[in-house]
């Protein structure tokens, strides 16, 4: 059965949310505070986590940073009812997987677990190759000449779009739009800072020179994964 972690200080929200999940099959347990829902997710394996920003103890974006240092790639859905940009692109850069404000529906709300649920579980070959680049969908470790790195979740949802069709190029707002689920044009370099963060993660640059990744940058219209010769 799916697990699934709810952190809600609000009483009335958590009853409603349980409810509307439970109805679906889904496990769901409960904890009202930030410092016991870091505890549960560093301690107990959930298939997806909702996040409220606002709570007691530690903020959401607080456990979500801790989270995400400690390797979790659970992921993880905020709920708040703050809705500025700022906020969201704040929950975006620290590894949130998608965003709701309050008040919302049961239904999209629904619809949302079961996109980031199925992400996670759809059948697909378990590893993606171009060229000496290598992205295992079980582990999520990529491997690129003699590097291997485990990505964040985001990192490797960017790189794995990006090597579906190798020579395609896909604007920053398509690839906002596929990895953040943003499809509106924020003015933010997101993409430019995740893709970075790739390539620092994977360039040995003692023995390799940072062009020669195969991500390249299409300037003034986003990037692509270089064909292999």
């Amino acid at each position: 059965m799916t697990r699934i972690l709810l952190v809600e200080d609000e009483n009335k929200i958590a009853d409603f949310v349980i409810q509307g999940l439970q109805s679906e099959d889904y496990e769901v347990e409960h904890v009202s505070d930030g410092v016991a829902a870091l505890d549960n997710i560093l301690k107990n394996p959930y298939d997806l986590i909702l996040l409220d920003v606002m709570l007691p103890g530690k903020s959401g974006n607080e456990v979500l940073q801790s989270a995400r240092a400690a390797e979790v790639k659970t992921p993880i859905i905020m709920l708040t009812a703050k809705s500025e940009l700022s906020d969201k692109l704040l929950g975006f850069k620290s590894g949130a997987d998608d965003y709701m404000s309050k008040p919302f529906f049961m239904e999209e709300l629904l619809a949302r677990c079961k996109a980031l649920l199925s992400r996670n579980t759809k059948p697909n070959d378990d590893t993606t190759t171009v060229g000496e680049l290598s992205l295992d969908k079980v582990t999520r470790r990529v491997k690129w000449r003699d590097s291997s790195m485990v990505l964040s979740q985001r990192e490797f949802t960017l790189l794995e779009y990006l090597m579906r069709s190798p020579g395609n190029v896909y604007s920053r707002q398509q690839i906002m739009q596929f990895v953040w689920g943003i499809d509106f044009n924020t003015q933010t370099n997101i993409v430019d800072v995740c893709i970075q963060r790739i390539r620092r993660k994977l360039v040995n640059t003692e023995k390799n020179d940072l062009s020669e990744f195969p991500i390249e940058s299409i300037r003034g219209i986003g990037y692509r994964i270089r064909k292999p010769d």
